[in-house]
């Protein structure tokens, strides 16, 4: 069935009606995972062409992503893009991470906001570099920004890989048990409205940080 986008959502009512709106405009099929929202996210998007799945209390990025993981292997999609709800992501770059998976045979594309390194948090900013470069040092991966929640993701890679990540380290754990197994994983530059969505984000800089660096180093 080709390619889907999963967009995991919390709290997002002020920006998800928007990017939602122009993924829609990409002409792929869209599912929505609300992780709890306690602002209305929800009551945003119902009346769009979404397919909308509700966690009944907060859960995790992580665990929103494999909501939306397992929703795109049961409807039989060979593959899946996620992008963040706060409007950090250019959803017109929707189709360059689609068309260069496809022709590249990428298990796992990361669209990568190098460009924009300097407009993001200190913290954010300097841990990215430096999982960045160990990543390329320990796993010969050219990925420049291993923060980055735009991705494509293989249904071969999401049906080989057991996930046990809730919070924002998924996304680091996904990339390792990608190396250990031998998939194949690559890096595409692609326009970022804003760095980080630091004034939307849910990330914590310190714990979140420390748990993808934990989860790093854990499979090392």
């Amino acid at each position: 069935m080709g390619i889907c986008v999963v967009i995991p959502a919390f709290n997002a009512a002020l920006t998800i009606e928007a990017v939602v709106r122009e993924t829609l405009e990409q002409g792929l099929p869209l599912v929505v995972v609300d992780d709890g929202s306690e602002d209305g996210t929800a009551d945003c998007v119902r009346g769009l062409p979404v397919n909308l799945v509700s966690h009944g209390r907060n859960r995790g990025k992580g665990a929103a992503l494999k909501t939306g993981f397992a929703w795109a292997l049961e409807y039989g999609f060979s593959g899946v893009i996620t992008l963040d709800s706060d409007g950090q992501h250019d959803p017109t770059a929707i189709t360059l991470l689609a068309e260069t998976a496809k022709n590249d045979g990428w298990d796992i594309l990361v669209a990568s906001r190098f460009a924009q390194f300097n407009q993001m948090a200190g913290l954010r900013r300097h841990w990215n570099r430096f999982g960045a470069w160990c990543m390329k040092k320990r796993t010969g991966f050219q990925i420049d920004d291993s923060q980055s929640g735009f991705r494509y993701y293989s249904a071969r890679l999401l049906r080989m890989v057991s996930l046990g990540k809730d919070g924002y380290d998924l996304e680091m754990e996904i990339l390792m048990k990608a190396w250990q197994a031998g998939c194949t994983i690559g890096s595409v530059p692609v326009p970022a409205r804003v760095a980080d969505g630091r004034a939307t984000s849910h990330f914590r800089p310190v714990r979140d940080t420390w748990n993808i660096c934990m989860t790093f180093l854990r499979y090392m």
